[in-house]
């Protein structure tokens, strides 16, 4: 609520530049009413693209302590070949065909100074992506790859514009990507968590356990 009220100061800008546009107008002051109607068209443009970008962060998730990001239940399909279902913190459950030995999933963090904090910029994540890949680097190189983003690529994405335009917004903190890996194996289940460090996971059952202790 509080970054949305923020993207409306920039339209509140722009009404009283109008006002004082069109009085500048009517007293005959044609130059005064046409910087007056520039200023409040830069200040609208300002306030979309803020709203763009506050809207862009409600799709990442507050990041307070560690949290449960979701699980992942893998069953064998053939050899190098997995079908995995990923449930995140929602309950909305996901299937992806998955090759190689290991699964793999991406997040990306953001993280915001104390004053961003206090004007309600939380630090937060967003999932990536999921893929599958394999222990030898050679199979890594020839075999088939598998990969998949959990959002689509043409939606507006925070930590994307962050990238690009890094030295017009130094007040965050941190923005990086993190990712956490494990064996795949028939029957395994994992619990995927993040923190203030990154990405973490756990094994769910004996099966992923099993495949934990045989991980080399």
């Amino acid at each position: 609520m509080t970054l949305y009220a923020l993207t409306a100061l920039p339209g509140l800008i722009a009404l009283l530049l109008l006002i004082y546009a069109a009085r500048s107008v009517r007293r005959g002051r044609l130059l005064g009413g046409i910087v007056h109607g520039l200023l409040a068209l830069i200040v609208v443009l300002i306030g979309v693209a803020g709203l763009v970008v506050a809207s862009s962060l409600r799709e990442y998730q507050r990041l307070v302590s560690e949290e449960r990001v979701g699980e992942l239940k893998l069953s064998r399909v053939a050899y190098h070949q997995f079908n995995g279902v990923f449930t995140n913190a929602s309950g909305e459950s996901t299937d992806f065909a998955l090759r190689g030995d290991e699964w793999q999933v991406d997040a990306k963090v953001l993280k915001w100074p104390g004053l961003a904090v206090l004007a309600g910029f939380s630090a937060g994540y967003r999932l990536d992506r999921i893929s599958g890949r394999y222990m030898n680097i050679d199979d890594e190189r020839k075999l088939p790859r598998t990969a998949y983003a959990f959002y689509p690529q043409d939606e507006v994405d925070l930590w994307d514009f962050i990238d690009r335009h890094r030295e017009w917004i130094p007040w965050v903190d941190a923005f990086y990507g993190s990712a956490t890996f494990l064996p795949m194996a028939d029957g395994a289940e994992y619990e995927i968590s993040i923190t203030q460090s990154g990405l973490i996971a756990r094994p769910l059952n004996d099966t992923a356990r099993t495949a934990v202790s045989g991980w080399h």
